[in-house]
């Protein structure tokens, strides 16, 4: 039986996208277990409870004192109730899930502040302000927030307020000077958003105190469920017949060793280029590595929204990443003013994932200077019908390196080919830091054979049908009052904008739908959705699904 007096505890929880309810149900239990309330462990709902009949229908812990402790329920941001692993966590222990406007947590004064969900919901500390909020007026945090990989977790309780009482545990009392950004008293933590020109975001490598999971790509989103995929921006229907074939008449020369001299030539002739201006690349993000790893670059500059994993390979390798926000307000265009004169080297995406924006090749190309190294990712302009802006096949620009990939058109994610086109000095440097061997003879020969005049038409014609889909799905988004496009989009997908978007794309999964979540990009927020362009059919039953989701918001 609850000793009549016995604490109530109010626990507040986080997560992130894909936390389970395995996860939630194992932080929980954790930090009860520090509260003291562990040996007897749960009474799960329906079962029977540590002391046997009587016991309160909801969650009992005993302590080794011998008094028991009911939790009341749990408490979090209101976008997060129906979080998976929050509701099902909630329902295994018969609790209820209360939810709060972040704008009402962001006013709690929360001992432990993170920039992660300040960056992503405006609260310093999901779980301590939610706790704490659920607890009201004079509550103790008996346990301040703990962390695993995908959720965090915080116990408060209410106990009267006793004058010169002496407590073991934080006495939060209500406070007119929180952890609230601009007011007086309060640590300053950078928090990216829309409106910056330059992000001071210079922390070090290894440190763990990024605000965006750089890590996170769009396959994790379709990774481990059955849902119609438009988080990830590979073309579907690919690899051609012709190209598969291609790909596994190769197989029958796996004995010997790769050999890239004839894959080089042909992307060599494709740009109008010497071969020695080519390197072959396992993929993009290889190329992302070997810049990071080989440049002598002291100042590099990442110019953001765009593809995480530049960033992220310089971070490993030691550097200082400064970081230049393009804004929505100008279209996620590039002021090249914006960007620092002392930066040694620039990196920027042409068209850019996830913004689909397409710079003026002359407006990248004036970031080009002796003594910089300016990389282009062009990774997804052979889906711009003529390839109008790229800047592969120029040699009149300082330092350049530009950037492509075969995953995106022939659908080659798995096999793991790209290239880079640099001055021969710039190819050297990263040739020497490349393993032996580093592209398989089944990608040599699909490099080989996507540059062929009848591959190029084919990915032509492609470009154009991304065009018309892309006008579609557009026309069908601009029906929604909630949701602002960016409309200059010129690549195979488009970026949304939609308050509670995150809320919105867990909607869009349980309706079968996987969309790429926005805020893992620097200058983007949990508001931003991006959506790969699809034939009609599926964006028509998409659209449907949105409705669905918005009205489920609503």
């Amino acid at each position: 039986m609850v000793a009549d007096g016995g604490p109530a505890l109010h626990i507040g929880v986080g997560v992130r996208s894909g936390a389970t309810e395995a996860e939630v149900l194992a932080l929980v239990r954790e930090a009860l277990a520090e509260a003291g309330f562990a040996e007897a462990g749960f009474a799960e709902a329906g079962a029977a409870g540590a002391s046997g009949a009587g016991v309160d229908a909801r969650v009992v812990a005993a302590s080794g004192a011998g008094t028991y402790a009911r939790v009341v329920g749990f408490a979090t941001v209101d976008v997060r109730v129906g979080a998976p692993g929050i509701a099902g966590a909630a329902a295994r222990l018969g609790v209820p899930v209360t939810g709060y406007p972040a704008e009402e947590l962001a006013g709690v004064a929360v001992p432990h502040p993170s920039e992660v969900p300040l960056a992503a919901t405006g609260t310093a500390s999901v779980a301590e302000a939610a706790a704490l909020r659920a607890a009201g007026p004079g509550a103790e945090l008996l346990v301040p927030k703990r962390k695993s990989h995908r959720v965090t977790c915080a116990i408060a309780m209410n106990v009267p307020f006793r004058p010169n009482e002496v407590t073991s545990v934080a006495r939060l009392l209500p406070l007119t000077c929180g952890y609230i950004a601009g007011e007086p008293g309060t640590p300053h933590i950078p928090t990216p958003h829309t409106t910056a020109d330059m992000d001071t975001h210079t922390d070090g490598p290894h440190t763990g105190t990024h605000a965006h999971d750089l890590r996170h790509h769009g396959d994790a989103e379709v990774r481990d469920e059955k849902l119609v995929d438009l988080a990830v921006n590979v073309r579907t229907a690919t690899p051609p017949e012709w190209l598969r074939k291609r790909i596994a008449h190769s197989l029958t020369g796996l004995a010997q060793y790769p050999d890239g001299r004839s894959a080089r030539a042909a992307v060599a002739e494709r740009h109008d280029l010497p071969p020695a201006r080519v390197l072959l690349t396992a993929g993009a993000a290889e190329a992302f590595v070997l810049l990071a790893r080989a440049l002598p670059v002291r100042r590099p500059v990442v110019v953001h929204p765009q593809f995480t994993e530049p960033e992220a390979a310089l971070r490993d390798a030691g550097h200082e990443v400064r970081r230049v926000l393009l804004r929505e307000e100008d279209g996620f265009r590039l002021d090249p003013a914006a960007v620092p004169e002392d930066a040694d080297l620039v990196v920027i995406g042409n068209p850019t994932n996830p913004t689909s924006v397409l710079h003026p090749a002359e407006t990248i190309a004036a970031l080009a200077r002796p003594g910089r190294y300016l990389v282009v990712d062009e990774a997804f302009m052979d889906a711009v019908p003529g390839e109008r802006e790229a800047l592969a096949g120029r040699t009149d620009l300082p330092g350049l390196v530009v950037l492509r990939s075969l995953t995106k058109t022939w659908g080659l994610a798995g096999l793991r080919i790209g290239y880079a086109l640099a001055e021969p000095e710039t190819v050297a440097l990263l040739e020497r830091a490349q393993p032996l061997w580093p592209v398989s003879t089944p990608a040599l020969v699909a490099a080989e054979a996507c540059m062929s005049r009848a591959a190029l038409a084919e990915a032509e014609h492609a470009a154009h049908r991304i065009g018309t889909e892309r006008a579609h799905l557009l026309a069908g988004l601009a029906e929604f009052d909630e949701v602002r496009t960016v409309a200059a989009a010129e690549g195979p997908f488009v970026l949304i904008r939609i308050e509670g978007a995150d809320a919105v794309r867990e909607r869009l999964r349980l309706l079968g739908f996987a969309a790429r979540r926005g805020d893992t990009f620097p200058g983007l927020d949990r508001n931003w959705l991006r959506l790969a362009v699809r034939d009609r059919a599926t964006t028509n039953r998409f659209l449907q699904a949105l409705d669905q989701a918005l009205l489920l918001a609503g």
